[in-house]
């Protein structure tokens, strides 16, 4: 839930000078070095969401990367360092408030909000994020907390790993093993002649259905994921690794290497190659997550080769990557089709 904070702007400089001079007068120990930011830091956001943060010293500046909740990995407007004693970060985007009779705008704002950053022990920080409401009446907080993640360990040799017994996710007859992670959402999953199908309809001229995602009832650690997928034109789906990570499932035959196309981890890692089918036709994906490194074989074709997962992707409904976490499925995207589902772990 989000908090109505009044006058943040005048009461963040204020801080700054009130910190600066309390800090003189009384010797406190509240000051911090920058380097005790430094890293990647997993974010457990209010109202049970997930961000991710990387700061890095660069030659003459600090630079950032975060992950707010859903969307893409991205750079920062700006990071540094306030009073000595906290991290600012900002982020702009453009809001056009005027535009003429052609729809050009006449009056775009650029509009910033920043998180307020504080260390909270040696592998820890607390803070908040500011965002001036779009009336520039006030300014809405979210409090967050995060943990620093450890250096990233060496590629796994996969040809080493030994796995247990296959575990397959979809029996082809019902939604056994499944469940809404929202229970008050829609759910648009079906089985179909043995097809685990997903049609997020929106009826025309009624209310707006809100439909969910489904995920499995059993966690898992490390594993190797085989599917087959069917996407029709122009839709989207995703397919989340321990609740963390998402494959991308997207219709981009054709299209120019991204780290948003199919196959690829959302925003994090572009494919070597492109592998797709034509919309409409059946593909594999095999997929192999082990030791915070991804491996991912779309249609017989390695696409992303053992290459290390830095940290959650957007949608994430888990910080921890030392957990276990589900196989969770997007359902409030596009039309999609499943079959074949079987997951078998790695024993360690």
């Amino acid at each position: 839930m989000k908090t109505s904070v009044f006058f943040v702007s005048l009461a963040l400089m204020l801080s700054v000078i009130s910190c600066n001079t309390s800090d003189k007068k009384a010797g406190t120990s509240a000051r911090v070095d920058v380097s005790e930011f430094l890293g990647q830091w997993t974010l457990d956001i209010e109202g049970g969401t997930v961000g991710w943060l990387e700061v890095r010293q660069e030659e003459g500046y600090l630079d950032a990367d975060l992950l707010w909740i859903a969307g893409s990995v991205t750079p920062v407007a700006n990071v540094f360092l306030a009073a000595d004693q906290y991290l600012v970060v900002t982020r702009t985007n453009n809001l056009i408030r005027k535009r003429d009779d052609a729809g050009q705008p006449l009056r775009t704002h650029v509009i910033t909000n920043w998180l307020e950053v504080r260390k909270d022990g040696a592998e820890k920080i607390t803070g908040y994020l500011l965002t001036p409401r779009r009336n520039g009446l006030g300014v809405d907080s979210t409090s967050f907390t995060g943990k620093k993640l450890p250096p990233m360990p060496p590629a796994p040799d996969l040809s080493k790993v030994k796995y247990g017994e296959p575990i397959v996710l979809f029996n082809g007859k019902d939604l056994t093993g499944w469940r809404l992670i929202e229970e008050n959402t829609t759910n648009g999953f079906k089985v179909v002649d043995g097809v685990l199908v997903n049609d997020p309809v929106q009826p025309e001229g009624q209310p707006r259905i809100r439909y969910g995602n489904i995920r499995t009832e059993q966690e898992f650690e490390d594993f190797n994921l085989k599917l087959e997928v069917n996407i029709p034109q122009g839709s989207n789906s995703g397919i989340y690794l321990r609740g963390m990570y998402e494959v991308q499932v997207m219709d981009s035959y054709k299209r120019p290497l991204d780290s948003h196309n199919m196959g690829a981890l959302y925003s994090r890692i572009t494919p070597t190659v492109s592998a797709e089918k034509p919309a409409g036709e059946w593909q594999t994906l095999d997929i192999t997550l082990c030791d915070r490194h991804l491996t991912v074989i779309l249609n017989g074709v390695k696409i992303i080769d053992n290459q290390p997962v830095y940290g959650p992707t957007g949608g994430a409904i888990k910080s921890d990557v030392f957990s276990p976490g589900p196989i969770y499925l997007q359902g409030d995207h596009g039309k999609v089709m499943y079959r074949n589902i079987v997951l078998t772990p790695i024993i360690k």
